[in-house]
């Protein structure tokens, strides 16, 4: 099969230059889009209540790593299994734009001889009695499970309420808690 030229000149532009053309207008309006401040283009008060909510999940990660240092400085011999997990909620607190102490544990961390599960339970929340760790391994990794569960629900329902970006960063940042509940529970 052969294919012959039209023996007519073409009218108008040629592919390749509209081609070019919409390359050009399609990069125009994507570095149009793109700022140093990714929600640039959002009301004042919708920015200062996405940095509110960044700064809260900044610091909610803090609290966690906090609680993960209390368990591991009351239960030495989890640290292997607990200190990935927590070096991944320092990361989460540093791209939330934290600035804290890096979530060591407190002072007054130490495991408490009369916690129960039920106790174990009722404090699963960052801030939640955050220095109080049960004295029995498998209920401070409970707390730590319910801890996560607790943060990983709250982000998942707080990305109808942020823009963007700070959304997908939250529901990565609640996959990764939900994921970290696995492993703290019968899959790890």
């Amino acid at each position: 099969m052969s294919f012959s030229a039209s023996p007519r000149p073409p009218s108008g532009p040629r592919r390749r230059s509209l081609l070019v053309s919409a390359t050009g207008a399609a990069g125009a309006v994507l570095l149009v889009g793109c700022s140093g401040d990714p929600e640039a283009g959002e009301p004042a008060a919708e920015r200062s209540a996405a940095d509110a909510a960044r700064a809260r999940a900044g610091r909610d990660s803090e609290a966690l790593a906090a609680r993960y240092a209390a368990v591991i400085a009351a239960h030495p011999g989890l640290a292997e299994r607990l200190r990935p997990l927590r070096e991944e909620v320092l990361r989460h607190a540093k791209a939330f734009g934290a600035k804290g102490t890096g979530g060591k544990a407190s002072p007054g961390a130490s495991a408490s001889s009369g916690a129960s599960p039920s106790e174990s339970a009722r404090a699963a929340g960052p801030g939640d009695d955050a220095g109080r760790v049960p004295a029995d391994e498998k209920d401070a990794v409970a707390l730590l499970a319910g801890a996560e569960r607790k943060l990983a629900d709250r982000r998942a329902r707080a990305l109808l309420e942020v823009p963007g970006e700070l959304a997908r960063l939250l529901a990565s940042v609640a996959a990764a808690g939900a994921a970290h509940v696995y492993l703290l529970t019968d899959g790890g």
